[in-house]
Formats: C-alpha cells, sequence, structure tokens
C-alpha cells in the first residue's frame, strides 16, 4: 500500500482525501498533519460563528471519528517544518519523521498583516482561524471599540460579527469604495449605506501608517495625520499563501507554490492544492475553485484518467444579514464591454450584467439574487444571449416547480461544491432521498456556505412531485451516520424499546456501524431521558469533556472546578483548594465567572487525586447539565435585597446537580431588581420583588447575547422550584442535543412554553418524571476515587492490588 501525507487539515486537503478514497478506498496508507488543535471545519462559516449564528461543533465537517473510521493517522496540533525530499519523508516540528510515497501540500494560508509599527501588539489579530474569531469574542467581552482594517468580504464579516458582540466597529479602508474587486461604486454605495444603517462606521480613502498603545493596541494613526482609539484591530486585507515549508525544501514558490494543470509541483510526486497553491499565476481564496483543484488532484493521483484544471471563474456573496449580494467576473466597462443595468433606488435594487460579443463577462447584483445562479451558468459557458432575457429570474428559489423545470440539468446549484441541478435528481432519484439533509449528505449541496439550500429544497419537491412532504424534508438527520432526525430517534427508542447505543445503531441501521462523536453522545442522553430508571450511562458514549470529568485545555492539561453552591463557601474549604493547588503545583488558580474557584493545568492522572483530596462534589464545569446557580447577597446583606437569594440559589442547585440536559444550564439569582448576579441572561433567572419571584428563561450571555423572557412571576419558593422542574424536564424532552435553552425557546415558542407549563397535571407529570430521573444520578468524582478499574481505563492509574 503506497504512503500518501499531506501537511495541512484544511477544507481543500480534506475534499482532495475525500476525493481520494471515493476513487480508490485501498490505495493509500494516509497521513495527515494539523497545526491546529482541531479535525478540519468549515472556514467559510467563522464568520457565522463571530455574528452568533453557529458554534464551533456545528462547523466541523469531518469528526476525529471520520478518521479514524477511514483509517486515517491525524497528528493535531503539529505542524510539519521539513521535507527530505532525497529521504522521501516529513519532519514535524515535535521531531516525527513519517515517510511517503506521494506528497500533497495544503497548508492553506495565512493573514496578511501590515508591516506597520505596532502591528505586534496585543489586540491586533487577523480573520482566518477559529483561534481568530475566539480572540474577537473575548475581547468583546471586556472591550467596546473595534477597528476592522479593510473594507472587502472578510472585513465587511468580520465588522459584522464585531457589532453582534456589542462593540462599536470603525471600519477602514483604503479606497474609495468597498468591495471595488467585486462592485461597482452604485452597488458599493448601496451596500455602504445598508451596513451603515446597522451601526457600522467607515472611515474611507484612509492608510494606516501606525498602530499606537504600549502593550496592548489603543488606537490607530492614519498617513494624513489623524488618529482614531482602538481596543482591537482586525486586519482583514488579504491573504498570504503558506509557503515556507515548500520554499524551504527547494520546492518553486512565487506567490504561492507554483503548480501545473495537474496540482504537480516542481518536485516529482509533490502536490499542492488550495490557498498555497499558485496556478497559472492565479493563487485563489474561494472554496469552489479549491474543491474543483482537488477533484482533479485525486484523479491524478489515483492514477485515474485525470482532467487539466485549467483555472476557475468565481463568484462571491457576502454573508452579512439584512444584505442581499452576488458578484463574478469582470465589474468594470471598456471599451469592448456594453451594460444591461436595472436600478431601483427606492427598494435597494441594483442589477447589472456586462456583455462583451453577446456574451456574458461580469455580473454584478444587489437587493436581488435570485437571477445569480442562471446568469453564472451563463457567464461560465460562455452562451450567446443575443435572444435571451437576462432577468427572468427563471431559476428563482422562491419561483416554484416551473421554474426548477426550465432549469437545464447542467445548471450549477452549489457553486461551493460544484453541484449541479442534474447531479441532485439523479441523487433524489437513485438513492431514494426525501429530506434537504439526506440531499446535502449525499451530493455535498450546500454543504459549505449554505446559501443554495432553498434551491436544492425545491428541486426536492419538483423530483418527488406528489411524495413530497415538505414537514418531513426539513427534519434534519443527527448526523452523517443516518438519516434519522431526532424526533424520529426519540419515538423508535420508545416504540421499539431500544435500550443502548449499540442497540439503536443496529436495529436503525446506522450506515456507520460504531457512530460517530456527534450521534453517539445524542443517543446516550436520549435514552437516559427516556428510560429514567433502567438506563446505564454509556461513559465511552460521551464527549471527552463528559467521559474525564474534567475540561480538556488546549495543552492537554485539565481543569478542577469544584462545586460551591450558590457561589457561597467556607473558610476549610477554601484552605482544601489552596493546599491541593500547592501540592500539585497547578499553574492557575482563577476565579471564575460562575462564583466558583477553578484549578487549571493538571494532569490527568492526577485528577482521581485531587479529587480525593478536595472531598467535594464537582462543579460539572464540563458537562452538558446545570453549571452553576450565580447569587448575590440578597435580602441578609443587601440593603437593596428583598428576597434570600443565597438560600433559593443553593436549594435549586443542590436539587438539580448533575442532572443530563441537552446542553449546559446556567441559572442566576438576584435578590431584586438590581440584578447583580445577571439573572436576566441566564438560561433559567430569577430575580426577587416585593411579595415574590420573577422568573426568566432562554437568556443567553454569550456570543449569541439574548436577554431573558419572562415566563411567570410567582410568590413562594415552592412555586419557583415546581415551575423550575417542569420546565426543565419539558426542555430535557423536546430539545434537540446540543441545542440551548435560548434555541429552544425561539424555536417551539415562549407562548407555548407557558401554556404547557400552565396546565396543573401537566406540571405534575413533568415534575414526577423530573423527580425520578433525578434518583438515578451519583456524585462522578466520588465514583472515579472508589472504582480502580475507572482509574485504570479513563485516568491511567494503577494501583497495585495485593499478590500483584
Amino acid at each position: 500500500m503506497k504512503k500518501l501525507v499531506m501537511i495541512g487539515n484544511g477544507m481543500a486537503g480534506v475534499r482532495t482525501i475525500e476525493e481520494i478514497l471515493k476513487l480508490s478506498p485501498n490505495q493509500f496508507e494516509i497521513t495527515i498533519f494539523g497545526q491546529e488543535p482541531h479535525p478540519n471545519y468549515n472556514r467559510i462559516k467563522l464568520s457565522n460563528i463571530l455574528q452568533g449564528d453557529t458554534s464551533f461543533e456545528e462547523i466541523i465537517i469531518n469528526p476525529l471519528d471520520w478518521y479514524k473510521e477511514n483509517n486515517i493517522q491525524l497528528f493535531t496540533g503539529e505542524a510539519v517544518t521539513k521535507i527530505d525530499v532525497e529521504a522521501k519523508k516529513v519532519i514535524s516540528d515535535r521531531g516525527r519523521e513519517v515517510e511517503y510515497d506521494d506528497l500533497i501540500i495544503a497548508t492553506g494560508s495565512n493573514s496578511f498583516i501590515l508591516p506597520i509599527p505596532g502591528a505586534d501588539k496585543i489586540g491586533v489579530t487577523g480573520f482566518r482561524d477559529i483561534k481568530d474569531c475566539e480572540m474577537m469574542i473575548n475581547s468583546a467581552r471586556n472591550y467596546k471599540k473595534a477597528v476592522v482594517i479593510g473594507g472587502g468580504l472578510l472585513g465587511l464579516e468580520a465588522a459584522r460579527g464585531l457589532l453582534n458582540l456589542g462593540m462599536k466597529v470603525d471600519v477602514v479602508h483604503l479606497m474609495p469604495n468597498l468591495m471595488e474587486r467585486q462592485l461597482d461604486p452604485i452597488a458599493s454605495s448601496l451596500l455602504k449605506a445598508e451596513l451603515e444603517s446597522q451601526g457600522m462606521r467607515f472611515l474611507m480613502e484612509k492608510e494606516t501608517v501606525e498602530i499606537i498603545g504600549d502593550e496592548r493596541v489603543a488606537g490607530l494613526r492614519f498617513k494624513d495625520g489623524s488618529h482614531i482609539p482602538a481596543d482591537l484591530v482586525v486586519m482583514a486585507i488579504g491573504i498570504k499563501s503558506n509557503t515556507m515549508v515548500a520554499r524551504e525544501s527547494g520546492i518553486y514558490v512565487n506567490r504561492g507554490i507554483v503548480v501545473n494543470d495537474f496540482m504537480e509541483t516542481s518536485l516529482p510526486n509533490v502536490y499542492a492544492v488550495g490557498e498555497c497553491a499558485e496556478h497559472r499565476e492565479i493563487v485563489y481564496g474561494l472554496v469552489a475553485p479549491l474543491y474543483e483543484q482537488g477533484k482533479i488532484l485525486a484523479e491524478r493521483i489515483c492514477g485515474k484518467n485525470s482532467t487539466l484544471y485549467e483555472g476557475s471563474v468565481t463568484g462571491t456573496q457576502l454573508k452579512v444579514a439584512g444584505v442581499d449580494l452576488y458578484s463574478a467576473g469582470e465589474i468594470y466597462e471598456d471599451g469592448t464591454i456594453k451594460s444591461i443595468m436595472v436600478y431601483n433606488e427606492y427598494e435597494g435594487i441594483y442589477k447589472r450584467v456586462l456583455v462583451r460579443d453577446n456574451r456574458i463577462v461580469g455580473i454584478v447584483l444587489y437587493g436581488d439574487t435570485k437571477d445569480s445562479t442562471r446568469l453564472f451558468r451563463m457567464l461560465s459557458k460562455k452562451e450567446d444571449i443575443t435572444e435571451i432575457s437576462i432577468f427572468e429570474s427563471q431559476c428563482s428559489a422562491e419561483g416554484g416547480s416551473g421554474d426548477i423545470a426550465s432549469m437545464p440539468n447542467d445548471e450549477l446549484v452549489c457553486g461551493c461544491n460544484g453541484v449541479t441541478k442534474g447531479a441532485i435528481v439523479e441523487a433524489i432519484k437513485t438513492q431514494g432521498l426525501t429530506t434537504l439533509d439526506q440531499v446535502s449528505h449525499c451530493t455535498n449541496a450546500g454543504r459549505s456556505c449554505g446559501r443554495c439550500k432553498p434551491m436544492v429544497n425545491d428541486i426536492l419537491a419538483y423530483t418527488l412531485g406528489d411524495q413530497f412532504d415538505a414537514a418531513a424534508a426539513q427534519k434534519t438527520s443527527i448526523c452523517g451516520c443516518t438519516t434519522i432526525s431526532r424526533e424520529d430517534l426519540v419515538a423508535e427508542i420508545r416504540e421499539k424499546g431500544l435500550t443502548s447505543v449499540k442497540e439503536v445503531m443496529n436495529v436503525l441501521e446506522w450506515n456507520n456501524e460504531e457512530g460517530c462523536t456527534k450521534c453517539r453522545p445524542a443517543i446516550n442522553y436520549y435514552l437516559g431521558m427516556i428510560h429514567m430508571d433502567e438506563y446505564k450511562d454509556d461513559r465511552d458514549s460521551r464527549l471527552v469533556n463528559e467521559k474525564i470529568h474534567a475540561n480538556i485545555q488546549k495543552d492537554g492539561t485539565y481543569s478542577v472546578v469544584p462545586r460551591m453552591y450558590g457561589g457561597v463557601t467556607t473558610a476549610a474549604d477554601l484552605k482544601k483548594i489552596a493546599e491541593v493547588a500547592e501540592k500539585y503545583e497547578v499553574p492557575l488558580v482563577k476565579l471564575t465567572g460562575g462564583q466558583r474557584i477553578g484549578l487549571f493545568g493538571v494532569k490527568k492522572e492526577d485528577l482521581p487525586s485531587m479529587w480525593e483530596e478536595l472531598d467535594m462534589p464537582s462543579g460539572y464545569a464540563y458537562g452538558k447539565t446545570l453549571r452553576t446557580v450565580k447569587t448575590c447577597v440578597g435580602a441578609q446583606f443587601c440593603r437593596y435585597g428583598t428576597q434570600d437569594s443565597m438560600s433559593l440559589g443553593i436549594e435549586l442547585e443542590k436539587k438539580f446537580e448533575r442532572l443530563d440536559t441537552p446542553h449546559k444550564v446556567k441559572m442566576g439569582v438576584s435578590a431584586c431588581p438590581r440584578n447583580c448576579s445577571e439573572a436576566g441572561i441566564k438560561d433559567i433567572g430569577f430575580v426577587g420583588i416585593d411579595g415574590g419571584w420573577e422568573i426568566y428563561v432562554a437568556g443567553n450571555g454569550g456570543v449569541d447575547l439574548r436577554a431573558g423572557d419572562l415566563l411567570a412571576t410567582v410568590k413562594t419558593e415552592a412555586e419557583v422550584m415546581e415551575l423550575t422542574s417542569a420546565y426543565l424536564q419539558y426542555y430535557r424532552e423536546t430539545a434537540n442535543y446540543l441545542e440551548r435553552t435560548s434555541k429552544w425557546v425561539e424555536r417551539v415558542g415562549l407562548e407555548h412554553v407557558k401554556e404547557v407549563l400552565a396546565n396543573e397535571e401537566t406540571r405534575k407529570e413533568l415534575n414526577a418524571r423530573m423527580d425520578q430521573t433525578l434518583k438515578r444520578y451519583i456524585e462522578p468524582w466520588n465514583e472515579a476515587i472508589q472504582s480502580e478499574d475507572i482509574k485504570d481505563k479513563y485516568y491511567a492509574v494503577h494501583t497495585v492490588k495485593a499478590g500483584e
């Protein structure tokens, strides 16, 4: 078996590996090095994370189990620093040496950082990976003034995300028009006006010459002498191909690693793909051409009849709420070009098609992009448009079955993944697909940016005809291992009496008999929720943090966070924490936002002994369960307090600790409307008022900031406990796994939840099931302390027994 090594674990490289596995699944022994400590994820959706529309878990394309299932050796957090061309091996920064027969370089690109004084200050970042996103999100918690340098596609997406994080945002741009490479002046002005209405401030034709401040950025100075303050600076002015390892290994490099039409570099058996590759003097930064490169490289490396890669014509869409924009090809006129233009200034709609010799060479659409797919096909295929009406919206995603019927089979529906209408129709017919999610898994359509999903759904409806079920089509399978949705999975478990993760996957005919990191934890949760008494938790099906009962840190160490009910502690507990931290040389002791003390940087093998010496319950800082109940000092000490917040907080935390929930749950109890414990942005918040309590639900203090909604006003603590218990149980029974309460309430509706809880009989039943569920939980740290098997299996701690 030939040895295939790939340097880089990004979208273009892994898509190449996917194509290779389709063509020749048993031809290669595959090894992948990824510099980031993560599996392959969808970088297109980084702006969605920043804007609060999704989570990192949701943008993972290939989870770790996918690599195992395909016998791929993956080294994360490890970069290749040298290619030994003579010995045909790569050497990593950890000294690891791996031989290859074929080598793919897919090292991607880095943000271009302006070479100006101060660019290395704290608070200056690019926008290329999840680490950059996390840096911006963390900065937004402590600082309020952001500046984005660059008014292009990426810069505007970053600016919109920073606005969503509550920051004030200035966008600095060198040119007089935004996105000047994709938009003409009219479209640019419409875009600028819309974004200004959303809160962005623009400084056009400004050249940054210095980032000012001491250790941390404090502002920017421009060439004209003016300056502005800033707590955070995001540079989004372009990318620079990551060519260092290729250059130092003697591979020919220009702006990128130079490749031919088969993606071959200047060295035999060494290939390059993605943003690090330069083809015919062009480096592509959009996903569609990179996936096209990957498909051609896979054919070449597998010895198939490979087609030539002759370059790509690309289309651009902006992923910003309230903006509908599309651009492709040439955007400026010369003596050989004429324009067909529609401009409705009142409605903010602008369409311009540039034509040369009766063929479309450029497209600019703003405010209405329904024609983009059809026009892009005409541009790509160089169709003669002499007798074609340009703006008929024949392929509108809103147009219905008649428009889909008139769409040719070779029309590109998903530009990111190169999927045509014909390919989608064939997959639906031959694979028996009935849902949008199934079509996406089978064809890749909609798998990247997702903007083509409405049209894919229309094609599904047209192809299935009377057999199309609109409600069923929108059901989403819990992962790629199955086509079963959450609702159907729960129903099947109940109907068939399924009692284990393995049984569920066998009986329901999982495509992947071992499941994955998405479905196994979900199945485990649903089984526990349904079988309240008899279910034995499948620890190996849990996510790594819950399996170990501690949060893994970026360097592979763990955190220990003991529970402090309501944020209240004692001198004795503080002394124990200090002594344990000192004994085990804990590198970081930190007060958490949930009113606890966290010990960070703990070795896995030290966890059980630390828990034993602390003799405190787990704080569940790692679990999909109740995390904390934050309290103020309340009426006992505060002159503004109207209720005893600490007592209620402790009672809530003691009742619901260890309860499995679809996602983490946080609570806050404030003794008065001054809200010192931030109860208004918790999953469940309690605010003391004269004569009782207000209960707020579905708050979120994270990236997707959301104020809680008033669920009810009650008079007694007994009513608080009853309503909270019923609410939590209804959430447990109806939410999707990994769905926060904020998203759940928005999906099912607050009024619906109120109606359910208003029914006295239903409320009693929910409380009864909650009480029944709570009986089966045990303290996990104590279990680990008492079980030698658990210590040996999960913590590599082996105690010598008598006779050994």
